[in-house]
């Protein structure tokens, strides 16, 4: 079968659009030549080119087209529009059962042919998130200036232009040209294959595949770090910026001089990671080492010596700048600089920085004393957490800030758990970082992120749709993790109420401020569902549920999963809602059929048996889940099974005697009430 090569070779593409760009490159052409039945598709990525290998059919097969027409007495206008939509005359109809008809034969299309008609189109409207214009004399954009098209099929090139009308697409037409290295291998060479480009390329200092890249990144860094007894800093998404920048990847090590080792290590990596892309180093300890890493583009002539030389010239100056911001902020106290965040807007609606930090202390208090911290260190460092904001320090480096808040606290001579809490207030950034575990971190960390949503939700600012401006979504997942992981009892309605008291007072009854617990609690499924968890189950627990103790529904969800993992569990999950069903259906005709049932009017032995199960299970129901039993509950209702199963199999609710049929009703809804209890089980799969 032909084998497709289609290279776009431009100017340098942004690295984090690049894997993006081969993506939508595949999906597009697959698309486009469907009829082809395209297959092995293989894209690579690059900091000049996106391209993409693909198997197609030689040909579009030809067919026969069929389609009816007007009636044979339809208006003559009726027949000529389908004609003049068709651009056929009469005589290509045929008349068929009272109807015009058109058939006609659609020729094999070339493969070439196919390419060659629909690429040009694709190509210009390839979806890049930002693209640019360039020269004059077309409207054409590209991500960056596209200077060569390589459309080869089966050795041959598959020949079209950018071109459109008076539009010249800025000259572009579809060759074999590509071009290797910028500096090592100047100049276009061509190729017949997908094989003999990737060759071309290797050969001429250019590895066109963005994996192999990355792994040359990683494992050369790691490689030169190892055999210096050192470790590197773990940095994935460098490792990937870093692959995208570079065609030939060549790492090299730097030294870093003494008199900048006693920076604070969050200081050096992140200067060396956002001002120049150097990975930070580590000893065997943990600690900073004097060395960084960083990868070239090329292999340099003398083997790197300038290379390096000019690499430490350059890093020795940005930590020159480091040095002088922490010999600065150290100069004033943290505590000095909170009036100053008075100054800095937080958001028009909720005032100021410093409006925030009052808010922050307040509830930190607060919630001191429901995670068993300090009140006292738990406002003082929320009254601290953010003025590191107004240090040189975080104003260059915002990565920074509450880590060098803990810094400078610590300078200050400030209280180990609240210097620890001002570093760990933001935490956790992300899925995969760790929570505050201190009762004084836990209690500043929930009340800088539950103060987040309580005051934007008030502003009427909650998350809408795929936009989330102010991360709401995951200052509740952050508040989620840390309740989970650290098991805290918090009745999260009422901190919500008692966050909201410190806002202004035309906010504190705001209305989206009584979805805050639901928005919450949907994060905890997304978080489940994410975790493979049963979050259908967690949605029976909530339903009609007041709770917002997270750690009490997670027990009640766990407890009923586990039940449910058993044979009587899921039986008597299928009973529930056999027994749900029919209350459903004859509440609708006569009732609600509620109350208690009259054991005078029992007929059959398994109506007192269910009925006597039921009067003990549930009291033991109620006694367990107000004592937070839950897998004791669990129990007490699978072991109903039993019972219910023969009441199904042996007794006819109808009953043709209505006094019969209403009383066993009422004894399927004292079955409700109990699993009302629980959860709606109407909710769980399956």
């Amino acid at each position: 079968m032909p084998e497709l090569l289609i290279e776009l070779f431009s100017e340098e593409i942004p690295a984090r659009m690049q894997a993006r760009g081969a993506s939508d490159l595949e999906r597009l052409v697959c698309e486009a030549l469907a009829p082809l039945n395209p297959r092995d598709a293989t894209t690579f990525a690059g900091p000049r080119r996106i391209a993409l290998s693909v198997t197609v059919d030689a040909t579009v097969p030809g067919a026969t087209v069929e389609e009816r027409g007007p009636r044979e007495s339809a208006p003559e206008k009726a027949l000529a529009g389908f004609m003049r939509k068709h651009g056929v005359e009469r005589d290509a109809l045929a008349l068929e059962n009272g109807f015009w008809v058109l058939r006609r034969t659609i020729a094999p299309v070339a493969a070439g042919q196919q390419i060659a008609d629909v690429l040009p189109g694709l190509l210009r409207r390839f979806p890049w998130p930002k693209s640019m214009r360039w020269g004059v004399g077309s409207a054409f954009t590209w991500v960056r200036p596209l200077r060569r098209i390589v459309c080869i099929l089966d050795g041959e090139v598959v020949d079209f232009t950018l071109a459109e009308g008076e539009d010249n697409g800025h000259g572009l037409r579809s060759g074999n040209l590509t071009e290797g290295h910028r500096f090592t291998a100047p100049g276009a060479f061509a190729v017949s294959s997908t094989k003999d480009w990737l060759d071309g390329l290797r050969t001429r200092q250019v590895e066109p595949d963005a994996a192999a890249r990355r792994t040359l990144v990683a494992e050369g860094v790691a490689r030169l770090a190892g055999e210096e007894g050192l470790n590197v800093a773990a940095d994935p998404g460098l490792i990937d910026e870093v692959a995208g920048l570079t065609e030939w990847p060549v790492p090299f090590l730097g030294r870093i001089d003494d008199e900048f080792m006693s920076l604070p290590p969050e200081v050096m990596q992140v200067s060396m990671r956002v001002n120049q892309r150097y990975f930070a180093l580590r000893n065997s300890d943990g600690s900073a080492a004097p060395r960084f890493a960083f990868v070239a583009n090329l292999l340099p002539s003398d083997g790197g010596s300038l290379t390096i030389a000019g690499n430490e010239r350059v890093l020795r100056a940005r930590f020159a700048d480091a040095r002088h911001f922490w010999d600065l902020d150290r100069a004033t106290r943290l505590a000095e600089r909170v009036p100053a965040l008075d100054r800095i807007v937080f958001h028009a609606a909720l005032g100021s920085q410093g409006t925030r930090v009052q808010r922050i202390e307040r509830l930190a208090g607060i919630l001191a004393g429901m995670t068993g911290a300090d009140e006292t260190q738990a406002r003082r460092a929320a009254l601290l957490c953010k003025a590191d904001l107004t240090t040189g320090m975080v104003g260059e480096f915002p990565e920074l800030q509450g880590i060098m808040g803990a810094y400078y606290a610590r300078h200050d001579r400030e209280d180990d758990a609240v210097a620890d809490a001002i570093g760990a207030h933001y935490m956790p950034r992300g899925p995969h970082d760790d929570v505050p575990t201190a009762p004084v971190s836990v209690a500043v960390a929930l009340a800088d992120k539950i103060d987040m949503l309580v005051a934007f939700f008030a502003a009427g600012e909650k998350p809408g749709g795929s936009g989330d401006p102010y991360a709401l979504r995951r200052a509740a997942l952050g508040v989620i993790r840390i309740i989970r992981e650290n098991g805290l009892r918090l009745d999260l309605a009422r901190v919500f109420w008692e966050a909201a008291q410190g806002l202004p007072e035309e906010l504190r009854l705001a209305p989206d401020l009584d979805i805050l617990p639901e928005f919450v609690a949907d994060r905890l499924r997304v978080q489940l569902r994410g975790e493979g968890a049963r979050h259908d189950i967690l949605a029976a627990v909530s339903v009609g549920n007041t709770d917002t103790d997270i750690v009490r529904l997670l027990a009640r969800a766990s407890a009923i999963a586990d039940m449910l993992a058993t044979e009587d569990g899921r039986n008597m999950l299928a009973a529930t809602k056999r027994a749900a069903n029919i209350l459903r259906i004859e509440d609708r005709k006569d009732g609600p059929h509620e109350g208690a049932p009259n054991p005078a009017l029992y007929t059959q032995p398994e109506e007192r048996e269910l009925a006597g199960e039921l009067e003990k299970t549930i009291p033991a129901v109620e006694q367990a889940i107000a004592q937070e039993r839950y897998a004791d509950a669990m129990r007490d209702v699978a072991a109903l099974r039993p019972a219910l199963d023969r009441f199904f199999e042996l007794v006819t609710v109808n009953d043709n005697d209505p006094a019969v049929r209403a009383n066993r009703l009422r004894l399927l809804s004292e079955l409700r009430r109990m699993t009302v209890l629980i959860a709606d089980f109407s909710q769980i799969e399956g």
